[in-house]
């Protein structure tokens, strides 16, 4: 039997059709009508004018930073139950992040935390530069409540949409929130690009802005100039083709998710010390993985003797997402809670939720964990 991975790439051949037509028509170079194409079609989707894709969804959102003016010695409210990659960017701009824990009811980033320590600033006169919030696990934080206490004080909100294309909020596509919103295109999400991001905003200056900044901030001469510090981080017209064909085929991979799911629910749900990841009342999440959380005293085994067990027969699951403020890089940084998601961290696990996984596997899965 071959690997069962926690969330492959899906690719067939409507990528490998778009793929061999970028490179027959010469198209090889970092700019391209593909390239062009998943912008239009990937903003069209996001419900923004523009957007803009790079080389990772970490470059988009160091990217956005700069965008919203964060600097030297500033701070940044940051999710900690994340990526670590989330907290690197803030870093990147020589600013600290300070981490917020989660809801207990949504995994998202806590909003009622985030509006009282924006109050608790503004009092002391030293608000943060900007405020990340993560769309975890293929699903929003509560935007309402975020976006009202970030305008109440004006301080810029950013979108960490990497594992949530395809979601909604209020039937509001995810990406499309605050100043700026970030994408992700890594093998592992719910598209892909091989490696790729992107930068989305309603504001049309700002992803212009973003474009000059991505190709070393080049000024329109015909010599090389350069006023402004500009990256290296436009995404190749190859790699955009890849994009365009698994753009289009986003709903149904949706769908195959959910389906995957509801199955894990069905088998899952009635057994004793297993506990899903909630789904919000408020949006429609993109299932881009199936989370669940194992009480090792009711159901018999622990977190870990799961994992290994279906490592045993060549099974994939991990831990969800280890808090920042657990790890040694970030020991120093401040916090806003932590227990939460202390918790779910503790007994958390990721199960195989590929858009590609067939019924055979999803059921070697099912075979070790009911057991």
């Amino acid at each position: 039997m071959s690997r069962v991975y926690l969330s492959p790439p899906d690719v067939g051949e409507a990528e490998r059709r778009l793929l061999l037509e970028a490179f027959d028509s010469g198209w090889i170079a970092p700019i391209g009508p593909q390239l062009d194409a998943f912008e239009r079609e990937l903003a069209t989707r996001v419900g923004v004018p523009r957007a803009l894709a790079v080389s990772s969804g970490t470059a988009a959102l160091h990217l956005a930073l700069v965008l919203v003016g964060v600097g030297p010695g500033d701070d940044v409210l940051v999710p900690t139950f994340t990526f670590v990659a989330t907290a690197n960017a803030v870093r990147y701009m020589g600013a600290r992040p300070v981490f917020v824990d989660c809801e207990e009811t949504t995994w998202q980033l806590d909003p009622a935390l985030v509006a009282a320590e924006l109050e608790t600033r503004a009092r002391r006169g030293r608000l943060p530069a900007a405020v990340v919030a993560v769309d975890l696990y293929g699903q929003t934080p509560d935007y309402e409540r975020l976006a009202a206490a970030c305008e109440a004080h004006g301080v810029p909100l950013v979108e960490d949409a990497a594992e949530a294309l395809g979601a909604t909020y209020h039937d509001v596509p995810a990406g499309s929130f605050g100043a700026v919103g970030v994408l992700s295109f890594n093998g592992n999400k719910i598209i892909t690009t091989s490696s790729g991001g992107a930068l989305v905003s309603s504001s049309e200056a700002l992803v212009d802005r973003a474009r000059h900044l991505s190709t070393q901030a080049r000024e329109n001469e015909v010599h090389y100039e350069h006023v402004d510090l500009g990256f290296n981080y436009r995404m190749s017209n190859l790699l955009a083709a890849l994009g365009l064909a698994q753009l289009r085929d986003l709903d149904a991979r949706i769908d195959r998710r959910k389906r995957i799911n509801e199955r894990y629910r069905r088998a899952l749900s009635d057994r004793p010390g297993i506990e899903f990841m909630p789904v919000a009342s408020y949006g429609r999440p993109n299932f881009w993985l199936t989370c669940v959380r194992i009480d090792a005293g009711r159901f018999g085994a622990s977190r870990d003797e799961v994992r290994l067990s279906l490592e045993a027969v060549d099974v994939e699951a991990r831990p969800t997402w280890k808090p920042l403020h657990l790890q040694p890089l970030y020991a120093d940084a401040p916090r806003l809670g932590g227990g939460v998601a202390e918790a779910i961290f503790a007994d958390g696990l990721c199960l195989p939720s590929g858009s590609g996984l067939s019924e055979a596997d999803q059921q070697r899965v099912l075979d070790v964990v009911v057991g």
